[in-house]
């Protein structure tokens, strides 16, 4: 991508000059490897007293591994992370180990692709904020009230969603949620091989994300988990994807009636994981 391209594609940047990308910390270069699989464009710019960012999405035929038009990928509009607040850190900066997150919550939210329209089933409060309770509708009955206890006992601050379907039929709701320091966010175990979502049996490892993020330099590791309902299930299958970026927890839940596709998840986690990077 040219210089006049990301000018035009991010106004902001053609007005004041570009800065020196400030050196990430080694064990955050899995995410360059992450940018190169979507093959998205980061740009760093001043903007007023914080920092701006502009993510920009190729064309399909550039995706190493997933080289067709026909591979099930969503289309999204272009994504932007919000400017920080003066004196602010980026996270995971040299000054901000911890991954504490500056911006405000809500506009961390991967945005929902164009053609989707709004989940009305996800009870939404003022600036997509979830309530606790709202969440936990999310889990089986039986392990809601320990959960609920655990956000009060291990410093959660906020949660906020945001939920669409699309034309295939698969319906998504992402929730993002901010705890005091990431020691906490760590102790959250309602995403994972463990996790007791409303309605399934049994949720295990996406075997596809395995192999991809090998060949493709995904995202992996520890703060990154990606699951599907095991088979045999009932009338629709669900699919989670799980980050754990510093303070905040992300959990993506996918479901359609009958099987439920694997490509739109995984596209989902890694423009979520580049958000909250």
């Amino acid at each position: 991508m040219t210089e006049q391209t990301t000018a035009e594609a991010t106004p902001e940047a053609a007005a004041v000059p570009e800065p020196a990308a400030p050196a990430p910390p080694k064990d955050r270069r899995a995410l360059r490897a992450a940018l190169r699989w979507t093959a998205a464009v980061l740009v760093f710019a001043a903007a007023g007293t914080g920092t701006a960012y502009g993510l920009l999405q190729p064309e399909r035929t550039d995706v190493p591994g997933l080289s067709t038009r026909a591979d099930g990928r969503w289309t999204y509009p272009a994504l932007a992370l919000p400017t920080l607040p003066p004196g602010a850190p980026l996270p995971f900066a040299e000054d901000n180990i911890d991954g504490i997150h500056y911006a405000g919550l809500t506009q961390l939210l991967l945005p929902a692709p164009l053609g989707s329209a709004p989940d009305p089933a996800l009870k939404l409060e003022k600036d997509s904020v979830v309530t606790v309770d709202t969440f936990l509708e999310e889990y089986e009955g039986t392990a809601r009230e320990k959960m609920k206890q655990g956000f009060t006992d291990n410093g959660l601050r906020q949660i906020v969603g945001r939920g669409w379907t699309t034309p295939d039929g698969v319906r998504t709701r992402i929730y993002l949620l901010r705890f005091h320091a990431s020691g906490l966010a760590d102790t959250f175990t309602g995403c994972g091989a463990d996790m007791n979502l409303n309605g399934v049996n049994r949720i295990e490892s996406d075997d596809v994300w395995g192999k991809a993020h090998l060949a493709q330099d995904a995202p992996s590791g520890d703060d990154v988990k990606v699951l599907e309902e095991s088979v045999p299930f009932g009338d629709e299958q669900i699919r989670a994807g799980c980050i754990q970026s510093g303070d905040v927890q992300a959990v993506i839940l996918q479901s359609r009636k009958g099987a439920t596709p694997a490509v739109p998840l995984h596209q989902a986690v890694i423009l979520q994981h580049q958000l909250l990077g």
